[in-house]
């Protein structure tokens, strides 16, 4: 992996407002163009197949927490937890995840999985492909994450129906954006499709149902609202009333794996793999150099770094009540001061492409920047 120097396109603004991305700079520059990563075929292909493996080992991850009652440690309220073992038994839809990397070259560790609510997912998908035929159009990037986001509504278009699916956010414009472009990826697909901001969903209390602002009830709902939000807000248990009616996409169970609490479960279930970093619940151990991590947590929130046993660098947050989880710190590669985190898509079942933020912090967070990327050769 090299991060080479580039020049950016004089007029990069419009180019990428003119994809509907609004967002490249709006609290300091987010999308940098001025560098690229390069990798070669083998690491791309490095990255493919940890992707496809650590997928597989995550679902065996949630049946052990299920089988085992590990509810307490993922901090999930009594009154949710058959909702979210209903949504794994009947195998309810998900359509895609990210796992956090960190990559040095030669060892290539699973930070965490944002398997819930991942966002960069319309930059990493559209906006890097565009930049790379404006740039280099002869190289190629590891990147089919559009293609198969159609391809895996197309497969789920047997099993909905009907084929109208809300689609639902915070309305700030990154939400928004992301879950807009998931849209038209199920519109082309052939599902109906309406937006609805999180905030104007109704519910009808005498029939238990979720409604739509014209009292439509609401049968599929694809969110961009995370499941720690529902259970903080008390939603979760008109969820568990409405007992699927209205199903919700991404389903009740990936809750497991967003939550920082699969690590040291993966960990208990794969020792020493070479894709895992070592994980505790009950404190680091012998670990002297470890992050300490909230059970939930976005954008770095309430994490803190120590390197032999003394904090280095923390960030701030309200995260830290549901409790904690310790794994020991991977060294992520500095490049000038720049430290990069590999984002890879599994979208359905499969690898799909890869997106890297990075920043000048050990702790990657909301100020973090999205670079491009290709493949060498």
């Amino acid at each position: 992996m090299e991060r080479i120097q580039t020049e950016i396109r004089k007029d990069w603004e419009n180019k990428l407002e003119g994809l509907g991305f609004g967002y490249h700079s709006l609290e300091g520059l987010y999308w940098d163009e001025s560098h690229y990563y390069q990798f070669t075929g083998s690491e791309i292909e490095a990255i493919e197949n940890a992707t496809a493996e650590l997928w597989q080992m995550c679902l065996e991850a949630v049946d052990h927490v299920i089988a085992e009652n590990l509810w307490e440690r993922f901090n999930i309220p009594q009154h949710f937890r058959d909702y979210i073992v209903t949504s794994w038994e009947e195998d309810h839809p998900s359509i895609y995840g990210r796992f956090d990397f960190g990559f040095d070259g030669k060892n290539l560790k699973l930070l965490e999985f944002n398997a819930d609510t991942p966002t960069s997912l319309y930059e990493a998908s559209v906006i890097q492909w565009y930049w790379l035929q404006d740039m280099f159009p002869d190289r190629d990037q590891f990147n089919s994450i559009h293609e198969k986001l159609i391809d895996y509504w197309k497969y789920l278009t047997k099993y909905m129906n009907p084929r109208h699916i809300y689609f639902t956010s915070l309305t700030n414009i990154e939400d928004v954006t992301n879950v807009e472009y998931m849209r038209d990826c199920a519109t082309q697909a052939g599902f109906e499709t309406e937006f609805i901001p999180v905030q104007d969903i109704g519910w009808a209390d005498d029939i238990e149902e979720f409604i739509s602002g014209d009292q439509t009830i609401m049968e599929y709902i694809f969110k961009l609202y995370p499941y720690e939000w529902i259970l903080e807000d008390g939603f979760s248990e008109k969820l568990v009333k409405n007992a699927f009616r209205s199903q919700w996409i991404e389903p009740a169970w990936k809750v497991l794996l967003s939550s920082k609490a699969i690590l040291p479960v993966l960990w208990k279930l794969y020792p020493d793999h070479p894709y895992l970093l070592e994980a505790y619940f009950d404190g680091p151990k012998d670990m002297k150099d470890y992050a300490r991590k909230p059970v939930f947590s976005r954008e770095g929130a309430n994490v803190t770094l120590y390197q032999n046993r003394v904090a280095v660098e923390h960030n701030e947050g309200g995260y830290e009540k549901e409790g904690f989880i310790y794994q020991k710190l991977f060294k992520l590669p500095d490049f000038d001061g720049n430290h990069p985190v590999i984002g890879s898509w599994v979208i359905g079942q499969e690898p799909a492409g890869i997106g890297i933020r990075e920043s000048v912090h050990l702790i990657t967070n909301n100020q973090s920047r999205f670079i491009p990327h290709l493949i060498s050769g």
